[in-house]
């Protein structure tokens, strides 16, 4: 059984990797309390430590307002840590496993899905931070695989609770009857988190290289909104009635310029990950969880 660091090991993405494939791996699990990733020779140091056949890098500050307002000490998290993380397992020879994201396209101007081999075009400071880790890596490794995630969503579990999610703010509008609203002048994928789960094994056995993880979405994120509940309602678990108070299209956020940062999963798939699409993911994660 091979040994495989993962970091980040208390988030949502993590969690289901070690539940779902705790028969695969033996898992060596490393949080914050582990490590300090302000710290990047300390981070160094730590997982020159360790004894690992592959690493799943997870942990990192993704919330973007932190990002926006502390960029040199995200960067020492995001970045600068992850970078000598990469060192470690380019000295010991061990693969690396880096969650990228979706958000190293939320500056183009041209509409998308965006293959691997687009050029990268990023105005936050996380998806900057990112990107500086994807090309290091290209530039600088021979045995890694880089998953460029897009929004994933799922639901809690025992012991697991997930980030928020397009299903899950849907939910939350409707049970708490809460008018919500969604945007409309963006597109972007959204992914059933399980897909990663389910076929982890398969993900770390890919050839080196860059894979677009996300399932295909032709929706803006209103109109994806409006389909998840849409697929409740049809359930009997909501009305009409409260869609329509609850799931509300904003028209103003992103006027001035379309966002359009979907990924081509094209690679992937030709790779044997098997995707869905938006309304098969919604229908299975509803499914799985008895809704």
């Amino acid at each position: 059984m091979k040994k495989m660091v993962i970091t980040g090991a208390n988030g949502y993405l993590a969690s289901l990797v070690q539940l779902f494939n705790k028969d695969k791996f033996e898992f060596t699990r490393v949080s914050r309390s582990d490590v300090d990733y302000n710290n990047p020779a300390a981070v160094a140091a730590y997982f020159d430590g360790l004894d690992f056949d592959v690493l799943f890098h997870t942990a990192a500050n993704a919330t973007t307002a932190d990002c926006e307002n502390d960029p040199a000490g995200t960067h020492r998290v995001n970045c600068e840590s992850a970078i000598e993380i990469a060192k470690v397992c380019r000295a010991k020879g061990r693969r690396m496993i880096f969650i990228s994201t979706e958000q190293l396209f939320n500056g183009k101007n041209e509409p998308g899905p965006f293959a691997e081999d687009v050029k990268p075009s990023c105005v936050t400071a996380y998806g900057q931070q990112k990107a500086e880790v994807d090309a290091w890596m290209r530039e600088n490794m021979d045995d890694y695989v880089i998953l460029r995630l897009s929004w994933m969503f799922g639901m809690a579990m025992p012991g697991i609770k997930p980030s928020p999610g397009i299903v899950g703010n849907v939910l939350a509008a409707l049970k708490n009857d809460k008018p919500t609203l969604f945007t409309c002048n963006e597109k972007r994928c959204m992914t059933y988190a399980q897909h990663l789960a389910d076929q982890f094994a398969k993900i770390c056995e890919l050839p080196t290289g860059v894979y677009n993880f996300a399932s295909s979405n032709s929706l803006t994120t209103y109109e994806a909104a409006r389909v998840i509940a849409e697929k409740l309602v049809e359930r009997g678990l909501f009305s009409p009635e409260a869609v329509e108070r609850c799931i509300l299209p904003n028209k103003e956020r992103y006027a001035d310029r379309f966002r359009d940062f979907r990924l081509d999963n094209t690679k992937t798939a030709a790779a044997g990950i098997e995707l869905g699409t938006l309304e098969s993911d919604v229908e299975r994660c509803l499914a799985d969880f008895g809704w």
